[in-house]
């Protein structure tokens, strides 16, 4: 028995006909008769009864009828789900995220791929740029937003996405926020709240990055790894940082962003697309289509995104 000999045993039961079935099915009558005798064979039972008057379900036929409407049923959502899978257009899309990444970026992403993919079941997950691009490599996400650039060793293309610059967060008392202008040399002395050597060594590397290209090394007084846990730091008193612009869209009361001049390569950062190397399943395919189409908006609107 199979799944073709259950939908001709489905068409003769709701139609009461071997001929009208047939004409459902496009084929003969014959070969259909066949075929639903071989059918009874292998179940062991008649399935119909067939008389001068036409066609009925035996006792046993009417016993089995729902359960092979529904094999018939989950036959065609699994070719469906095959097909949307292949397509790109269903199944499921494993994606991990920074946490500056719900600044700006996911909430102009994810509604727009949510509208067009609704057959794509979307599971997200935050972590650091380390743990995601780990993950990456070992096939435990499809895709991921990190922080960029990178800076360790990795083994994943990374498409920048969002581009952005460092900022000085200070707290809104400070002296330096009532200035017209300042460089990072300006900061010099003052102390620092700095991103964790573990768990976000990629900013961490590029701030140090840009204090010693200003001619300093920071002092580091306080460690974390969230970009608002530092800004919730630095409004404490804790010191001072440099973080993504973008996070000043979501900064509390009391702290003030400033603008660092000049604004050099050593201050420009980014979120990127992270993904394995070639070939990419469809859904991410489809993914980065729209992520692609959100950077060239941003580009265009002339923004920091």
């Amino acid at each position: 028995m199979d799944l073709r000999q259950i939908r001709q045993f489905i068409a003769v039961a709701e139609t009461l006909s071997f001929r009208k079935a047939a004409e459902r099915l496009h084929m003969s009558q014959p070969p259909l008769s066949v075929s639903v005798r071989r059918m009874e064979r292998d179940l062991g039972a008649a399935l119909f009864e067939r008389g001068r008057r036409g066609v009925k379900l035996t006792e046993f036929g009417k016993a089995i009828l729902d359960d092979a409407r529904r094999v018939a049923l989950y036959a065609e959502q699994l070719r469906r789900s095959a097909a949307m899978a292949v397509s790109g257009t269903g199944g499921v899309l494993r994606v991990a995220f920074v946490g500056s990444a719900t600044y700006r970026l996911l909430p102009r992403i994810l509604p727009r791929f949510r509208a067009r993919y609704p057959g794509i079941s979307l599971e997200l997950s935050e972590g650091t740029t380390t743990r995601i691009l780990e993950e990456i490599a070992q096939g435990s996400l499809d895709l991921g937003l990190v922080r960029y650039p990178v800076l360790e060793a990795h083994a994943t293309v990374l498409t920048p996405i969002e581009h952005d610059t460092l900022v000085a967060v200070l707290p809104g008392d400070s002296p330096l926020g009532r200035r017209k202008r300042l460089a990072l040399c300006d900061l010099a002395d003052q102390a620092f709240v700095m991103y964790s050597a573990a768990a976000a060594a990629n900013l961490r590397g590029q701030v140090m990055l840009a204090c010693q290209a200003a001619g300093f090394t920071p002092k580091v007084v306080q460690e974390a790894v969230q970009v608002q846990t530092i800004i919730s730091l630095v409004e404490s008193g804790m010191g001072i940082a440099l973080v993504p612009a973008n996070s000043s869209r979501h900064g509390p009361g009391g702290v003030v962003f400033c603008r660092l001049e000049p604004t050099d390569a050593y201050l420009s950062v980014a979120i990127a697309l992270a993904s394995r190397p070639e070939p990419v399943i469809p859904t991410a395919l489809r993914f980065r289509q729209v992520a692609m189409e959100y950077a060239a908006e941003a580009k265009a609107e002339g923004g920091i995104g």
